[in-house]
């Protein structure tokens, strides 16, 4: 193998547990951040889970918080906020999938509270320093080292009753992670092998999932956790371009579902990009055991029946130009130029639900 002459990898500090149960050792992790009051954050659907937590948390919990939303509204970011610091929470569990890991990461923004996350799909956003809130309809997104949760505690249990769908689009939002991260301008050899064994893992878990032996379900719900783990540090690790700009315009200007987005968006972001980035396209499709990355993922979502259009996601055909316009109104890195009438093209074969097409 041939590496680059120079490159630049640098690692983000986190402890990670990982395991069955592993969120029973959450009150371990809090007294190791030194902190004495946690403030619990969840969707109203994983309070239940949240309430498990505060119990084993015992005195050390602040209370529960229940309102996480999609693409972090900077209402509820305020809310919580002040919530937080009037109860003397010195620090946040964020227990769920991306948004609720989101929401924390804007009250570590705001008032400095260290945050634990407790993962429950395959979103990665807890392995990264990016945040996003959405205001007046445009989510805005950044990197800051403050934001990225100071432990991770990977529990597989708590993944065993995911739908199959959310199984299915979280699990294909975790592996875009990884694909854009493989020709990202600023990759490297060590973001490379994370991403390809991150995808692989994903989809073999994927494929497990089909299987009616309890073992094999505990398996592939370790294994999903595991690939959402690397494909999560690959996004933390290294710039995303066209698929991940188009995706958070799509959800923070059109309130499309986050996970749904993206397993919609991939195929086609990666066939617009396929002729300018080989080497990636070609580690891609071999995580995924197709010919061409572009069709191995349409395979995929298509094999268990995960949404292959924008229509179907809610999203008007009359706001697809404003897409394309905002796709290109800012400059970024992205593997092929940004061409406003190819990007409108592709975003109406996406809409439509057409195979994908460089």
């Amino acid at each position: 193998m041939s590496l680059p002459l120079d490159f630049v990898y640098e690692g983000r500090p986190g402890r990670v547990v990982f395991g069955a149960g592993s969120r029973r050792h959450v009150e371990r992790e809090v007294i190791a951040l030194g902190a004495k009051r946690a403030l619990v954050l969840c969707t109203p659907e994983q309070q239940s889970t949240a309430n498990e937590i505060a119990t084993l948390l015992g005195d050390r919990a602040a209370g529960v918080f229940p309102g996480a939303v999609m693409h972090v509204p900077i209402e509820v970011a305020r809310e919580v906020t002040a919530r937080a610091l009037a109860l003397g929470a010195d620090c946040c569990v964020a227990v769920g999938g991306g948004s609720t890991v989101g929401l924390g990461k804007a009250i570590s923004l705001d008032a400095g509270l260290p945050i634990i996350a407790i993962p429950t799909t395959y979103a990665g956003s807890e392995m990264t320093p990016i945040y996003g809130i959405t205001e007046a309809g445009l989510k805005k997104t950044g990197r800051d080292a403050r934001v990225l949760p100071r432990t991770v505690l990977y529990d597989p249990e708590l993944t065993a009753t995911l739908p199959p769908a959310i199984r299915l689009t979280s699990g294909v939002n975790a592996i875009a992670h990884a694909a854009e991260g493989l020709y990202a301008h600023d990759g490297n050899p060590i973001t490379a092998l994370l991403a390809e064994e991150g995808m692989r893992a994903i989809a073999g878990a994927l494929q497990l999932f089909g299987s009616d032996d309890a073992a094999v379900q505990t398996e592939a719900q370790a294994m999903a956790l595991y690939g959402t783990w690397l494909c999560g540090t690959v996004l933390g690790s290294v710039a995303m371009g066209l698929h991940h700009k188009l995706c958070h315009t799509l959800g923070g200007s059109f309130d499309l579902p986050h996970a749904e987005t993206h397993t919609v968006m991939l195929p086609h972001t990666l066939a617009y990009n396929a002729a300018h980035a080989g080497a990636a396209m070609a580690r891609t499709a071999r995580a995924l055991g197709g010919p061409e990355a572009p069709a191995a993922v349409y395979a995929l979502i298509g094999r268990n029946a995960g949404p292959l259009s924008l229509r179907q996601l809610g999203m008007p055909a009359s706001g697809l130009d404003r897409v394309a316009d905002l796709a290109v109104s800012n400059p970024y890195p992205n593997p092929r130029p940004l061409q406003r009438v190819a990007i409108r093209a592709m975003l109406q074969r996406a809409w439509e639900g057409l195979p994908p097409q460089a």
